[in-house]
């Protein structure tokens, strides 16, 4: 209900507008304001003379730095397209620095909602809900109509649904340019992850994305299951563009994975609980060599890894209800144990000390120390790391951080394995970073990710701890030198991630379409 008095006061209050202007347009100019004609100039509902403007805004309700899809969307509407880019999203994590040196980019940044204090009483909650969509909405009009120049074509990212596909359709019409939905996920399903399917509110939500979808002049999407859920159900054609990597994914070099490392090392050093593995070699907290870190140091002019060396797992992860990082952590203390029963180490003989100064001797072993090494940022951040820190593993470590767009990338390279714990909402959309993992030549570990990962070719699946456990103890037997299969995977990975690259899908699949709903606009 709240949801809906929402949407119709937006309504409202925007046929109020838009009658005030035409009724303006209609007058002499002479007795309209100048202030108002200065603020809301009369192209902002006329189409320009020549059809068209060679300008483009994409809109994403949320931070830019943290939606790459849509970073590359910029960077090809401005590289391939030859537009002038203005972006039009929320600020928070710094974009890649491609976005920030081209100069035919332009990024606007609107103000981030507060979060709802976690004390506030129920009773002002459905006051803050109806008051939020509200507040974006007139934002987003703010920006779309006013801070920026009337562009050929709105891309806006679908989800969120409400109030943007909303907002960019009024901003379209009023300054008759065309608008494009690029579909992620559906935003409904995601709704009903925290308020259940049978929710009132999720079937509302889904009628208005749904309604304002249908409005768009044209539509992509990231699979072909999501294409056929479109057009079956929805009654939209959508083109499939799918995710691939960009030109800067790519396997680091031992040189870039070195200045990486030494980059990281404070950060790789510190020990997230009790007796860390992740610090044996290298001295603990103590000063050492600049040129020295957990994977490899410098000799002479030389490059050397360290044979000892924990394997690297990457993992990106955002900590939303669609991640289950549970089945990470359980995962990791299987390997742990398993390792041990392998090595002998449960007798009672044998004293957890001595197994500690064998490792901090150097000593190799037929499975090696385990360091994930986790990207991303949620909610519920603080709560697994709390987990982490009381799981007293011995081969296993976390790390936890956020990395700039240019050093993902190098370690996504530098990594031994990428493991992807994201089911999917509606069951039709990819997760985008085990394209960018095959980018980087990396092998990936999946949670049942059919259309992405072949089994034994280019990574494998699993659906429980113990599958994944299984599969880390396959990989890394053997580690660094006589893993076979772990070397096999990745060959396979390096293959998938050579076939196809973001410009050239963009080239076949994006700029056909962009390019045709423009036209038809500027007739």
């Amino acid at each position: 209900m709240m949801m809906m008095m929402s949407t119709l006061t937006m309504h409202a209050t925007l046929v109020a507008i838009c009658m005030y202007i035409v009724e303006l347009e209609l007058k002499p100019k002479s007795s309209q304001s100048l202030f108002f004609r200065r603020l809301y100039p009369v192209e902002i509902i006329r189409k320009w003379p020549n059809g068209k403007r060679g300008r483009a805004c994409v809109v994403v309700l949320g931070d830019i730095g943290r939606s790459p899809r849509m970073q590359y969307h910029a960077l090809s509407l401005a590289r391939q397209a030859s537009f002038e880019v203005d972006i039009v999203a929320y600020g928070g994590s710094e974009p890649h620095s491609a976005l920030l040196e081209n100069k035919s980019i332009n990024i606007y940044k609107m103000k981030q909602w507060p979060t709802i204090p976690r004390g506030l009483p129920k009773i002002f909650k459905p006051f803050v809900l109806l008051i939020k969509p509200l507040i974006q909405f007139f934002m987003l009009l703010w920006f779309l109509c006013f801070k920026i120049a009337a562009p050929d074509v709105f891309l806006v990212q679908n989800p969120p649904s409400v109030p943007t596909l909303i907002a960019v359709k009024w901003a379209s019409w009023l300054r008759g340019s065309v608008f494009i939905i690029d579909w992620h996920n559906f935003g409904y399903t995601l709704l009903a992850l925290s308020l259940g399917r049978s929710s009132r509110f999720v079937a509302l939500y889904r009628w208005f994305e749904r309604y304002y979808g249908k409005m768009a002049n044209g539509s992509l999407c990231v699979t072909r299951a999501m294409q056929h859920e479109l057009a079956q159900n929805w009654s939209i054609k959508a083109s499939v563009l799918y995710d691939q990597p960009p030109e800067f994914f790519h396997p680091a070099t031992l040189e870039e994975k070195h200045k990486l490392f030494c980059r990281l090392d404070k950060d790789l050093s510190q020990p997230h609980g009790f007796c860390d593995c992740a610090t044996i070699g290298t001295g603990g907290l103590l000063q050492r060599e600049l040129d020295d870190n957990l994977f490899s140091n410098l000799i002479g002019t030389d490059i050397v890894s360290k044979p000892n060396r924990p394997a690297l797992i990457g993992l990106t992860f955002h900590r939303t209800q669609d991640e289950d990082f549970g089945i990470l952590l359980e995962a990791a203390v299987m390997y742990d144990r398993r390792v041990s029963a392998i090595l002998g180490e449960e007798d009672k003989s044998v004293e957890e000390e001595d197994v500690w100064n064998e490792m901090w001797s150097g000593k190799q072993y037929l499975y090696p120390r385990l360091l994930f090494v986790i990207t991303g940022k949620g909610p519920e951040k603080q709560k697994y790391e709390e987990k982490i820190k009381r799981l007293r593993l011995k081969r296993v470590a976390f790390r936890t951080m956020w990395l700039s767009a240019e050093d993902y990338p190098l370690l996504l390279g530098s990594a031994d394995l990428g493991v992807c714990l994201h089911t999917s909402s509606s069951g039709l959309d990819l997760p985008m970073k085990v394209v960018d993992m095959f980018g980087c030549g990396l092998p990936v570990c999946a949670v049942s990710i059919k259309e992405l990962v072949t089994v034994e070719k280019n990574g494998l699946l699993f659906s429980s701890p113990s599958e994944l456990a299984d599969e880390l103890l396959h990989l890394f037997k053997g580690f660094p030198d006589a893993c076979d299969a772990l070397k096999c995977l990745r060959n396979g990975a390096l293959e998938t991630g050579s076939l196809a690259r973001w410009d050239v899908e963009w080239e076949e699949k994006a700029k056909p379409l962009i390019s045709e709903v423009i036209s038809r606009n500027a007739d």
